[in-house]
């Protein structure tokens, strides 16, 4: 089965990006499912009802969240009523799910949406958890297991990704929005320290340059605020994965909105 990872979307901008180009990348590259990490759809902080269902509307068919998962009140209820899942290892008591059990044609797997340490409120531990969560799955039955990490640091990332090696099927990172050259597959496993974002591409990480300069010139904070238009970029990642759960290819995808060519990166080898 092949799997497409969208990495985080920002905004009205990356709302578009993806609707004009997921239907596309579906079609050419026989995608099974699709997952976006739609943390920052909404005005780039959080999701609402109206822009979780234009994703849904464009293609995607499961949304993972992160440290913004709460801007937005309306996502309590959303986790109830939609295909969208929030970081495994939140503390006891949150609400929704971190696993999302799907089925293709031909295969049952399993997607995990999981959050890291640094930088990222208070959470669980997300290598106990990640732990629990494949035995628990594997002893149901499941063999592909594919997990957004949605994670700070890239050491973090290549240490889940060691932990696991073996064990799931592809890992791809999240949240920093600068799309990483560290594709590669390792024992099976598919991975990438972070996708990048889909949004607009010639600002900071998606958002009006303005308040990022402020901020680092000064030390005064505001928040950062969304373009809606300007130039964009799409990202994502193709993982192709066997019967036995293991990634036997995988590829980023970009596109740019003055050229309609995607370009794809193949994996970098691996161990």
């Amino acid at each position: 089965m092949k799997l497409l990872f969208i990495g985080d979307i920002v905004g009205k901008a990356g709302r578009n990006a993806v609707k004009s180009r997921l239907e596309r990348v579906k079609n050419e590259h026989k995608i099974d499912f699709c997952v976006a990490n739609g943390e920052n759809i909404a005005h780039g902080f959080g999701v609402t009802a109206k822009t979780a269902e234009e994703l849904f509307n464009a293609g995607v068919d499961l949304i993972t969240g992160g440290n913004h998962t709460w801007d937005k009140r309306e996502i309590i209820a959303l986790l109830d009523e939609k295909p969208i899942i929030r970081p495994l290892n939140f503390p006891i008591g949150a609400p929704g799910k971190g696993v999302w059990i799907a089925q293709t044609d031909q295969t049952r797997f399993a997607i995990v949406n999981l959050i890291g340490f640094h930088n990222m409120g208070i959470v669980d531990n997300p290598f106990h958890a990640i732990i629990k969560a494949i035995d628990d799955l594997t002893s149901d039955g499941v063999k592909t297991i594919a997990i957004d990490f949605h994670s700070e640091t890239t050491a973090e990332k290549n240490a889940l990704l060691k932990l696991l090696e073996g064990k799931v099927s592809a890992i791809a990172g999240t949240h920093t929005h600068i799309g990483t050259d560290d594709l590669l597959i390792a024992n099976g496993v598919g991975y990438v320290s972070d996708i990048g974002l889909s949004g607009i591409r010639n600002e900071v990480i998606g958002m009006d340059s303005a308040e990022p300069i402020r901020r680092y010139m000064t030390g005064m904070k505001r928040g950062f605020e969304t373009i809606d238009s300007g130039r964009t970029i799409f990202q994502a990642i193709v993982f192709e994965i066997n019967d036995d759960g293991r990634c036997i290819d995988c590829y980023k995808i970009k596109a740019y909105d003055d050229d309609e060519t995607f370009i794809s990166q193949r994996h970098g080898g691996g161990w």
